[in-house]
């Protein structure tokens, strides 16, 4: 559910490099492209367009915001007649042919977006019926159409289906549900990483835990998108093997790797080429939303507290889309996003695009006279504390390659 999430799903189709705004230290200095007055940001759009313009709307709207309309009707826009999207249409108002490379996540996190926004419909309903019409025979979706299935694409599409009030479980290509994906691409307990999630199968078919996979797959197995709150602590902490894992043991099982992944060091580290050991801030947000999501609200808000330390810098240089992913993960741990470490995630968001309207009274958060600051942590503060203190968190320690962390 990032700009890293994406940049993943890009490397799989050879284009990393060209993905740079989603991982590099900032925003590109001189973009591709001549910049649409309704979107948001000053990177190069080419890769993640349609992405960060989604986050944001979604961010604006969990805090209470009424995105602009100009933001609102660039992401319209952006869709094709058959109602898919690309990652970026520079030229909108021409008509979509094989050379528009639409994409499964560009389209199912517009499709969240529109539907939060409301008054989109039509266009929402056209986007999910162009999704289920490219499903894969394992139940599944790859990041482009007919590619091979993987759990951050198929995910974010379980988010998109969930938005619109449609049961992923429902949803079947040839027998075969979203949650049997998932299910197929859960690292057996046994193994190194067990219970975490694989993006896909290696060459020779063996599953590795990844923890941005592990991230999105937490929320696909609970039926969630990316605006989500404290869910119900997990019975056990331990792996379940079952022959048939449920999606809610999908999601304890990864969200318990996950949890004993990130407690090493308070944060995610990076895997990707000439980053390596440096902090992986995207998926470490991406990390408290799935960990709130599953009940496991100490570890949460451990590494929410990590992030309102050092993950300002980052959110800087990285632009909308990296604020969105901070504003949704202090909705998840019931933070407040008007003070993170001293910074307004929404105010910071607001100013790079047009201005939104203010929010209604019932989304206004008040403490000390300030609508949109306050303390850092919420009720769940308190809640975390007592759990930390009084009973204690379990997490499952598993060694891991660090090649997988």
């Amino acid at each position: 559910m990032n700009v890293r999430r994406s940049a993943a799903a890009l490397a799989a189709v050879g284009v990393l490099a060209a993905a740079a705004p989603a991982t590099a230290a900032g925003p590109s200095p001189s973009p591709k492209v001549a910049l649409p007055s309704g979107l948001y940001g000053t990177s190069d759009p080419t890769y993640d367009g349609v992405w960060r313009q989604s986050l944001t709307l979604i961010a604006q709207r969990t805090a209470g915001y009424e995105p602009a309309a100009k933001a609102v009707d660039w992401l319209a826009g952006q869709q094709c007649a058959n109602g898919a999207f690309a990652a970026f249409r520079a030229a909108p108002d021409r008509a979509c042919d094989s050379k528009v490379m639409v994409d499964t996540n560009s389209t199912a996190a517009a499709v969240q977006a529109l539907k939060a926004v409301g008054g989109h419909g039509a266009a929402v309903g056209k986007a999910v019926d162009w999704l289920k019409s490219v499903q894969n025979k394992d139940g599944g979706w790859g990041y482009s159409p007919g590619g091979a299935s993987d759990t951050n694409s198929t995910s974010v599409v379980i988010g998109a289906l969930a938005a619109v009030g449609t049961d992923p479980a429902d949803v079947h290509q040839a027998g075969r549900s979203p949650y049997d994906l998932l299910a197929a691409m859960s690292v057996p307990c046994g193994q190194v990483g067990g219970g975490g999630l694989a993006y896909q199968p290696d060459k020779k078919g063996t599953l590795y835990a990844n923890a941005d996979a592990g991230a999105a797959g937490v929320l696909g197995a609970l039926g969630k998108g990316f605006v989500t709150t404290a869910g119900k602590a997990p019975a056990t902490s331990a792996c379940v093997t079952a022959k048939h894992l449920t999606p809610a043991q999908i999601a304890d099982n990864a969200g318990a790797n996950l949890a004993s992944v990130v407690a090493r060091r308070g944060h995610l580290t990076s895997t990707l080429p000439g980053t390596m050991d440096q902090p992986d801030y995207g998926n470490t947000a991406d990390t408290v939303v799935a960990l709130a999501a599953d009940g496991r609200v100490g570890q949460a808000l451990q590494t929410y507290t990590w992030l309102e330390h050092n993950a300002t810098r980052w959110a800087e240089q990285s632009g909308p889309a990296a604020y969105a992913q901070l504003i949704l993960a202090a909705h998840a741990v019931g933070a407040q996003p008007g003070d993170f470490g001293g910074t307004s995630l929404v105010r910071s968001l607001n100013q790079l695009g047009p201005a939104p309207s203010m929010p209604s009274a019932g989304h206004e958060t008040k403490k000390s006279g300030k609508s949109d600051g306050g303390s850092a942590f919420g009720v769940w503060w308190f809640v975390g504390v007592c759990l930390v203190a009084g009973i204690g968190i379990g997490f499952l320690l598993s060694g891991r390659k660090k090649s997988q962390l």
